[in-house]
């Protein structure tokens, strides 16, 4: 019986053993594959892989995209100084100044400066102080050459001079207007001192958004010729300026108010609006 037990012991310790080495030997081999497949992506994990970076480029392109179309159609910022005197800040940051002499507002250094003709309350260029290197001063001397006015292409801005005068103060060889073309397309037409020209029933072709007319009825033409060229020219903005002809008066809002031009915007001095 003892050699009986002994047996059977033995038995049992041998069929543990045998069982342990299975176990081991199939831990081993299970293992294998495993440590494979960590190393090897899947096909869905390599499919969400590409998916993410697709979507990763095509985000960035879309914003690259947004900016630059933001920036083409990024307007420019018109303060008006009063009387006949503008200032333009451009989407480049590039800055006009337009027959400077009301207002206080000449801090921002000018790379570009508009005169449309002597009189004095059209040509303080002195007042524009601070100028960046570069700045170019464009007056009816330069605008009206032999007769012929000139169109000068800036980059940033293209301005061309247009007739002004026809009336016993202005000669129409010695004073200009300005169409002034943003490179966001936007048109700014300033008529500087005139009366009614015989260019601007030709200025409807350009479609002009924001069109300033001088409406004194003293030096220059009245309410109601401005509003009748204003016609003519065919804006989609008429503003009133150069309104009264007393001088440091720089604006009249009752006076504005009678501005009887389809599409009247009237504009404040010291009021600034996007263009």
């Amino acid at each position: 019986q003892r050699g009986l037990k002994m047996k059977k012991i033995w038995a049992f310790i041998m069929s543990a053993g045998l069982l342990s080495l299975l176990f081991l030997t199939g831990c081993s081999q299970t293992g294998q594959p495993d440590q494979e497949q960590d190393s090897i992506p899947s096909q869905q994990e390599t499919d969400t892989s590409v998916t993410e970076a697709d979507t990763e480029e095509t985000m960035v392109v879309t914003e690259t995209e947004t900016k630059e179309e933001q920036l083409e159609q990024r307007p420019a910022a018109l303060l008006y100084l009063g009387q006949a005197s503008l200032r333009i800040v451009t989407d480049e940051g590039k800055v006009i100044y337009i027959d400077p002499y009301a207002g206080d507002a000449y801090d921002l250094p000018a790379d570009l400066i508009l005169v449309t003709h002597s009189h004095f309350d059209h040509s303080q260029t002195d007042k524009v102080e601070y100028r960046n290197e570069g700045c170019q001063i464009i007056t009816q001397k330069e605008a009206v050459v032999n007769g012929e006015h000139q169109t000068f292409d800036l980059g940033y801005v293209m301005v061309e001079a247009v007739e002004a005068g026809y009336n016993p103060l202005h000669d129409v060889n010695e004073c200009v207007g300005y169409v002034l073309t943003f490179s966001n397309g936007k048109y700014v037409y300033v008529t500087g001192d005139t009366s009614a020209t015989e260019q601007m029933p030709l200025l409807a072709e350009k479609e002009i958004d924001y069109a300033f007319f001088c409406c004194d009825g003293v030096y220059n033409m009245g309410l109601k010729e401005a509003a009748e060229c204003a016609e003519m020219v065919g804006a989609k903005h008429n503003i009133p300026y150069h309104m009264t002809a007393e001088e440091g008066v720089v604006f009249d809002r009752e006076l504005a108010e009678k501005f009887g031009a389809p599409n009247r915007l009237i504009v404040e001095a010291g009021e600034e609006i996007i263009i």
